[in-house]
């Protein structure tokens, strides 16, 4: 391989904030990007924003298809309740769980552009939902009335309500994460 394809690769990462540039004297060095309170802040505000419109537009869809999203929607809020409750809670389980309830509402009622920049920046929450469920699984309760109400204003064809209470899922999700990393300190070497 080219080093032409492998600087594309590394100049994308960058651009995205997976990696960032280093002190490195004369050249230029890449490193991972550190976990910070305003990145993870600023991530989550935006998808907040972005699964705020695709709730409002859940809400609206008709009536037989929103009662089904709403059943999955409960289905997979009720699995999120049980994977945390256990002793041993399973981190993977419970965000893959937790990505299938909001993806669920997304690809539910997103047009093409929505889901476009959804599928562009979610990916870079990732790092962060991680972290904040291998620090907070104690809190996942929280996330689960949380998501209740996001299923109750679903089901009741309450745009405005359904937009609101996903921000405010995703606000309250960066305050909990921000104290995490506060904890543990803003250079990713936890």
């Amino acid at each position: 391989m080219s080093r032409t394809p492998v600087r594309s690769a590394l100049h994308r990462l960058q651009q995205e904030g997976y990696i960032s540039s280093g002190d490195g004297g004369k050249e230029q060095r890449l490193v991972i990007a550190p976990l910070t309170q305003g990145d993870a802040r600023e991530l989550f505000h935006i998808v907040g924003q972005l699964e705020g419109l695709a709730a409002r537009a859940a809400s609206e869809i008709p009536s037989p298809a929103r009662t089904e999203l709403v059943a999955t929607l409960s289905q997979l809020n009720g699995e999120l309740s049980e994977a945390a409750r256990v002793p041993r809670p399973d981190k993977l389980r419970i965000f893959e769980i937790d990505t299938a309830f909001h993806r669920a509402y997304v690809e539910a009622s997103a047009g093409p552009r929505l889901l476009a920049l959804h599928d562009a920046i979610k990916p870079q929450t990732d790092r962060y939902i991680r972290l904040y469920i291998s620090s907070l699984v104690d809190e996942i309760a929280t996330s689960v009335e949380e998501h209740a109400v996001i299923i109750q204003c679903v089901e009741d064809g309450d745009a405005a309500a359904a937009e609101t209470a996903v921000d405010t899922n995703w606000r309250n999700a960066a305050l909990r994460l921000e104290r995490v990393i506060a904890n543990l300190g803003e250079r990713g070497s936890w």
